[in-house]
Order: C-alpha cells, then structure tokens, then sequence
C-alpha cells in the first residue's frame, strides 16, 4: 500500500476515529491520520492521509474547509446542534430578508467563543469534559476566517447556507452566533463537509468501500505524495540531490524563482523528497528541508 491520501466520505453517525479503525483494518496501515475532525452527526470529506502522507498534516490542515449546513431559528441548545438539550427559545422569528442580511455580516474575520463541547484544552482537560459535569469555564475567543457564507435556502425556522472557512472554525458556533445576532437564538440540524483544501467529496469513497474493494483496487483510489500539494510550487532534484535533502543536508538551487524566503515541494521525478525553505536572491540560492519523505520502491 502505497503513502498518499485516500478521500472518505464519512456516513451519520460514525466517528472520524473509527473511520481511522476500520481503515487501519482494511488497508493493513497502522499509520493513518486525517485532516479535521468531523462531529459523529456530520458527513463528508474526512480525508486519510496514509504513512509518510501524515507528514503532511500540519501543511494541510490550514486549508480552507467548506461545507453545507443547515441550522434551525428559535431554539438555542446547549451543545449548540441538535444533540444537545433546549437552553432557550423563542416565537419571534425574523423575515427571509433578514436572515440575509445578518448572515453577510458573518463573512471576514470574526472572533469565535469555543463551544464547551469541544476538544480544546482547560488546565489539562478538553471542554466536553468539563461540559459533561455540568462545568463552564470562561473561554478566550479565537479568531477565525469565514472566506464566504452563502444562504442558499429560507424555509422558517429552517436556513440552509455554505460556507468556507478557516481551520479552527465551529460551524455549530456559527450557527449559534448567527440565531443570536437575529435575536431568536438557533442550532445546528445538519452539516456535510464538501472540501478540505483542493479535495471535494465527490471524489470520495463511501466508507463501505472500505469492506468491499480489494487492496489492489483501494491503491489506486490513494492520491500520491508528489500530488498532494498542489497549491505549492515544485522544483525538481536530480537523485543525488534527493539523497541530500533526505539526509537534512541544504542544497544550493540555481533554478528560478522570486527573492526572498519560498516554501516549496521538491521532487524526483514524481516521487515527493522534501516541503523546503528557499532563502536568498538567484542564481544561488539555498534550498534547507523542513520534512523529508522516504522513497517507496
């Protein structure tokens, strides 16, 4: 089994850490991360990245995400999704009209309260935790990005929208912020990741496939190293050039490019070597790994 990416489209009602699980099982890959966990409730594009290809987590993470969701007006819970229990309500719902208006206000950097159902960490604890005791603590916002925010859909209390933003995003937080800048309070219903980066769920495999394909067929499915940045620009090394920057060593680079500092992926042929830092001004400038790649035979 070759390192890569393979594109799962995660069903209701699973959990990303089993959908690791059963990949681990199926592929016959111990090593297996992913990029950006999604709520059990949630769908969509939970992409896998396979043995070297964890490598490449932090320098995708930080792409932007987009998905499609759907939140309710007049009902504010506690987990801020449907999972949760009914913390406020309200009758006085706003027209279409203002939905969309309010929501263009969502778009740009924002500052986000993270929900106490979440991950993050509190004197050594995660927040559910916390939550789960009954416990609430004083969170310091963070800021995000929302790239775009779309209201495709009104039907009262119902609002469907899409949205890309930046890692580090809860769009259930959204959605709460949302109903409470209307006045009405809301939760989230429904949400399905549809991109992570320049991966889309309708390249994905339904995590059935997982049982149902040979590993031979799974293979083909995995996106390889040397294309699994394509955002980043590449440069080309001769092998011997390659076994340097394995080994850590910095490479003088007399190829083209602007002034300055430049993060690049460089490869063998097609195969994935490093992600490096060029510093300095051509014709020489020096090419220092940041995380190198073994060779697959």
């Amino acid at each position: 089994m070759q390192s890569g990416i393979l594109l799962i489209d995660k069903p209701e009602g699973v959990t990303s850490f089993e959908v690791v699980r059963r990949a681990r099982r199926a592929l016959k890959v111990r090593k297996i991360g992913h990029l950006g966990t999604l709520d059990p409730f949630a769908t969509g594009l939970l992409p896998l990245c396979l043995k070297e290809a964890t490598k490449l987590v932090p320098f995708l993470l930080p792409e932007p995400k987009t998905y499609r969701a759907r939140l309710k007006l007049g009902v504010a819970t506690d987990t801020q999704d449907f999972t949760g229990k009914i913390a406020a309500q309200s009758d006085a719902l706003p027209t279409a009209a203002e939905v969309r208006r309010v929501a263009g206000g969502f778009v740009g950097q924002l500052e986000q309260v993270p929900p106490m159902y979440s991950a993050v960490h509190h004197q050594g604890e995660r927040l559910y935790e916390l939550a789960r005791r009954g416990e609430a603590v004083d969170r310091e916002p963070r800021q995000v990005t929302v790239y775009f925010l779309s209201v495709e859909r009104v039907a009262l209390p119902l609002v469907d929208f899409t949205v890309s933003c930046s890692q580090g995003t809860y769009i259930r937080t959204l959605a709460a912020d949302l109903g409470a800048a209307l006045g009405c309070g809301a939760h989230l219903v429904a949400l399905r990741r549809l991109a992570v980066g320049p991966f889309r769920v309708e390249e994905a495999l339904p995590l059935t496939a997982l049982m149902e394909l040979t590993l031979e067929e799974l293979d083909a499915r995995i996106i390889p190293l040397g294309r699994c940045l394509p955002g980043m620009r590449q440069i080309s090394v001769d092998p011997e050039q390659a076994r340097r920057l394995r080994q850590g060593q910095p490479l003088v680079w007399a190829g083209n490019g602007a002034a300055g500092e430049e993060q690049v992926q460089v490869l063998e042929g097609l195969n994935l070597v490093a992600v490096a830092r060029i510093k300095g001004a051509a014709p020489q400038r020096l090419v220092s790994p940041v995380r190198v790649f073994a060779r697959e035979v």
